[in-house]
């Protein structure tokens, strides 16, 4: 038999229960869903700060001396350019313009200080070719066509002789002309001459017109080379000591005033 529930007990239950109901807030405004880093709830995106604060020094590295590090620095000072001396300088001493056909210019100088350089600067006369050849290829093939085109004149060349003064041994020839085996450098250094003698220099050529320069030391060359007036002075940077060093090359051109002497 069951005991009926006190009506005070009753009244009690009930007030705790709206009691703890009234302890808790509903919550206000819109509701929001969880949303990843960087965006917000409506999915608009978050700016991300581009710059870092930064929280170290930059300092030079560290570099410790070692055998290796010596042998490296010593290997990169090699390539460095080295500062020209005042005794490496080089003058002009000769410098000469003119038009050769079949005619030799030679001059002499007693090179005690060696290295000479000899330069030139020349201007040949061009020729018209007409090639006559059978076509292999397209709509022309097994037809006879001609290609005209300019070129330099066979017989236009110069050379420079560099030889002993007494005995006549040639220390250096070369210069422009196909014809002679020298290639086309119409402006071009020659190989240094390193021999100290009394030099004789000869300019030759043909249909050609030549500028040819010879360069040497003052110092130990002349007796007081303070007091000599040169046209130019100048140091002579080059990588090697064996080859002719071509500073232009120009490309044969067909104009009126070419004409080929005869």
């Amino acid at each position: 038999m069951t005991r009926p529930i006190c009506p005070a007990i009753l009244v009690v239950i009930s007030i705790l229960i709206i009691l703890v109901s009234g302890c808790v807030t509903p919550p206000t405004g819109t509701m929001t869903s969880p949303t990843s880093a960087g965006h917000s709830a409506t999915g608009t995106s978050t700016p991300v700060p581009t710059t870092l604060p930064v929280y170290v020094t930059e300092v030079t590295p560290y570099i410790k001396s070692s055998p290796d590090n010596q042998t490296l620095a010593s290997a990169n000072s090699l390539y460095t350019t080295p500062t020209p001396l005042p005794e490496d300088l080089s003058c002009l001493i000769y410098l000469n313009t003119q038009y050769y056909s079949y005619n030799t210019t030679a001059v002499t100088f007693d090179l005690k200080n060696p290295p000479m350089y000899i330069a030139y600067s020349v201007k040949p006369f061009n020729i018209t070719v007409n090639k006559v050849y059978t076509s292999k290829y397209g709509d022309t093939a097994g037809k006879t066509q001609t290609i005209t085109f300019s070129d330099y004149a066979p017989y236009s060349w110069f050379d420079i002789t560099v030889r002993d003064k007494k005995t006549g041994e040639i220390y250096l020839q070369d210069g422009f002309g196909k014809a002679r085996g020298y290639g086309i450098y119409t402006d071009a250094t020659l190989k240094p001459i390193l021999t100290s003698n009394d030099l004789q220099i000869e300019m030759r050529g043909n249909n050609i017109t030549a500028t040819t320069g010879i360069w040497v030391k003052p110092l130990g060359n002349f007796d007081d080379p303070k007091n000599k007036t040169f046209a130019e002075c100048k140091y002579w940077v080059r990588p090697q000591n064996t080859l002719k060093i071509a500073t232009a090359t120009t490309t044969p051109t067909w104009t009126p005033e070419n004409q080929i002497r005869q």
